[in-house]
């Protein structure tokens, strides 16, 4: 551990604890005469600003750009380079820098504090997902039933919640009541939520969109909207189909992020 690398490691851990994507980019190899050796560290910012070097110059900023497309589409990167060759350096060796993204933490809102949210939220919690139950029934949504770090919310309200609707926000609607769940779709189906799903049969969820259409929303729109929900694993119980849920969840995490490992970047491709 290099001194210069402990303004890296500090900024790392405040970016975690303010929930903020970022990128850790550390040489693994070189070879020749290069500007930084082995274990040099830079952290890339998901506005494209930097703290440490990894050399400067023509490689730090191809570095620069591959870290924020690792971030937007997740997984980690490997870039090599010659630095003269590819980048016109005047440095006659060759770097491998790792490209390690950490994206925003995957958000899971449960629409409903029944059976299944009971099963599948402290679930989700233990994979690494941050929690959210929200029910308006009184006893639904409390501490007797969902223990911390779910959070909970009384109100079926997304502007209550206090969680962005983005892609690293995904909705499950499982309410008590078809005609809330067909409410709470509607009110969510434009926004550009990572994955929304309801569980239910697919005559119920072919009866909302039925209803939906008529109402105009657009078939495209509908078609972003998952149900039946969870793996195909037979699941009937509510704790089989947290299970599967959870599953399905985490399967959907892991392409994002690219679970097939590191992939190798040249810079003609960067």
């Amino acid at each position: 551990m290099r001194l210069d690398d402990l303004g890296v490691l500090e900024e790392a851990t405040r970016l975690l604890r303010a929930g903020q994507a970022f990128a850790v980019c550390t040489v693994v190899r070189t070879g020749g005469s290069t500007p930084r050796k082995a274990g040099a560290k830079m952290l890339v910012r998901a506005d494209g600003t930097s703290i440490g070097s990894i050399g400067g110059g023509r490689i730090e900023h191809q570095v620069i750009e591959v870290a924020m497309g690792a971030m937007r589409e997740g997984g980690p990167r490997v870039v090599k380079a010659h630095l003269v060759r590819d980048l016109a350096m005047c440095c006659g060796g060759e770097m491998e820098v790792l490209v390690d993204p950490l994206s925003t933490p995957q958000r899971v809102v449960v629409c409903g504090g029944g059976h299944v949210a009971r099963a599948l939220a402290p679930v989700l919690s233990r994979v690494g997902f941050e929690v959210l139950v929200c029910d308006e029934l009184e006893g639904f949504a409390t501490r007797e039933r969902f223990a911390e770090p779910v959070r909970l919310s009384d109100s079926f309200d997304p502007a209550d919640w206090r969680v962005p609707l983005d892609e690293h926000t995904s909705v499950i609607i499982a309410t008590r009541d078809h005609a809330l769940d067909q409410r709470l779709v509607e009110t969510l189906i434009e926004q550009p939520l990572g994955y929304l799903g309801c569980i239910g049969s697919r005559g119920k969820l072919a009866r909302f969109r039925k209803r939906l259409e008529a109402k105009g929303i657009a078939a495209a729109a509908l078609d972003r909207v998952r149900g039946p929900i969870g793996l195909p694993i037979g699941a009937e119980t509510p704790e089989e189909i947290a299970l599967s849920v959870a599953a399905e969840l985490v399967q959907l995490r892991a392409e994002r992020r690219g679970a097939r490992g590191p992939s190798t970047v040249t810079l003609e491709e960067a």
